[in-house]
């Protein structure tokens, strides 16, 4: 486009060399000297002004030239002025999501199988990301202060109380009791020998084995018969006793300083045990690996409960319209408030961008990027400039012919 825009300026300055030193034989060329000329003229003045964004022409350094690379900075604070005041107001970003509908977009790309299918393995990859960056000794070492400051650094002991006595008022311990009855009823029926080898193992050995054999029976149905009368009566002195005894822990877990302070020593030398330290880094990693084998495995249950839970927001965000509405709004007020509070921190980017680049790096790529358009500018303005140059010249022999 360079090419062809200089060309015509030299074709218009052949046309005026020739038409001016053969218009004394030819008058009409007279016309074509002013035609040419005008068109040397306005392609001198646009190729002087395209030039005079991007470099100083011939090199000389002419007052206001060369504006893009000398004012780069200025423009890129200008042009963030702008993206900020014109498109990072909360009215634009306001009416521009309310008119989008997020909800019902992101539901409907959730809603496809692929889409979900993506995103689990999105969040898979990021998950097993971050379980390998994380280490194993830095979350023990969280884990265990974490357990310091709220577990050993407060006395639970009073709030213990008050859920003692609330199970208890409430009957809810009744059915842990059951259950326990039941379990250690099946054991009994189903394990008689075991009950009895138990016992003769505490008789002294020299009982004949008959007594044994005696004693064994007698303990294990006499047992047998106790666990079986406490599961059928709710009113047992046993199912009392224990109620009794949960009451008063209850109190003496809120009041009394004697038994809170057993409590708390149990705490402390539970969680000092290297045992228990162990078992936590054992539950970690067992965890861990768990984890880890879920998300790597596509059609494990973990990844298709995630793909699930996926294709149910989606449908949701479709559907139920008063969640759909939730959504958006919360995501306009959300976009409102990053862009008040943060949108001249974003236009800065495109500052501060600007101001990083090599100035005659930048005129080169704007150049490249809008110069097919400038160079028209050239043309047009030879083809301008001829035509303004034969038309002054007409009107001017107009007027001498007139006024003589």
């Amino acid at each position: 486009m360079k090419l062809l825009a200089t060309g015509l300026l030299v074709i218009m300055a052949i046309i005026f060399a020739i038409s001016f030193a053969l218009q004394g034989r030819y008058p009409w060329l007279e016309y074509v000297r002013a035609a040419s000329e005008g068109g040397m003229v306005g392609a001198l003045a646009d190729w002087f002004a395209v030039t005079a964004l991007f470099r100083h022409p011939l090199g000389l350094k002419v007052p206001h030239t060369a504006i893009i690379p000398t004012r780069k900075n200025e423009i890129g604070e200008s042009l963030g002025e702008f993206v900020e005041q014109n498109f990072l107001s909360e009215t634009v970003v306001r009416d521009k999501l309310a008119s989008v509908g997020v909800s019902r977009v992101v539901g409907t790309w959730l809603t496809k199988q692929g889409n979900a299918r993506r995103l689990t393995n999105e969040v898979a990859a990021g998950l097993t990301g971050a379980m390998a960056f994380l280490s194993d000794d830095d979350i023990r070492s969280v884990i265990e202060g974490l357990a310091r400051t709220h577990i050993v650094g407060r006395d639970w002991s009073p709030q213990l109380g008050v859920l003692t006595s609330k199970i208890v008022e409430s009957g809810q311990h009744h059915h842990a009791v059951d259950l326990l009855l039941d379990k250690a009823e099946e054991w009994m029926v189903a394990n008689p020998d075991s009950f009895g080898d138990a016992v003769s193992k505490r008789l002294p050995t020299w009982l004949p084995s008959f007594v044994d054999r005696v004693v064994d029976d007698r303990v294990y149905r006499e047992a047998l018969k106790f666990v079986q009368a406490v599961q059928a009566d709710p009113n047992h002195r046993l199912r009392l006793a224990l109620d009794d005894y949960l009451r008063k822990l209850s109190r003496e877990l809120q009041h009394d300083p004697i038994m809170r302070a057993r409590v708390e020593g149990v705490k402390e030398q539970l969680l000092d045990d290297p045992r228990i330290r162990e078992l936590a880094a054992v539950a970690w990693q067992s965890i861990k690996d768990a984890l880890l084998t879920a998300l790597a495995d596509p059609e494990s249950g973990l990844r298709l409960t995630i793909e699930q839970t996926i294709l149910d927001v989606g449908e949701r965000l479709v559907t139920d319209t008063v969640l759909a509405e939730k959504v958006n709004t919360w995501v306009e007020g959300a976009a409102t408030h990053l862009v008040a509070s943060y949108r001249h921190d974003i236009a800065s980017v495109i500052s501060e961008t600007v101001q990083g680049w090599d100035g005659e790096e930048t005129s080169l790529k704007i150049e490249l990027q809008v110069g097919k358009d400038l160079q028209f500018i050239r043309i047009n303005g030879t083809v301008v400039g001829s035509l303004a140059g034969v038309a002054i010249f007409t009107i001017a022999q107009a007027l001498v012919s007139l006024f003589p």
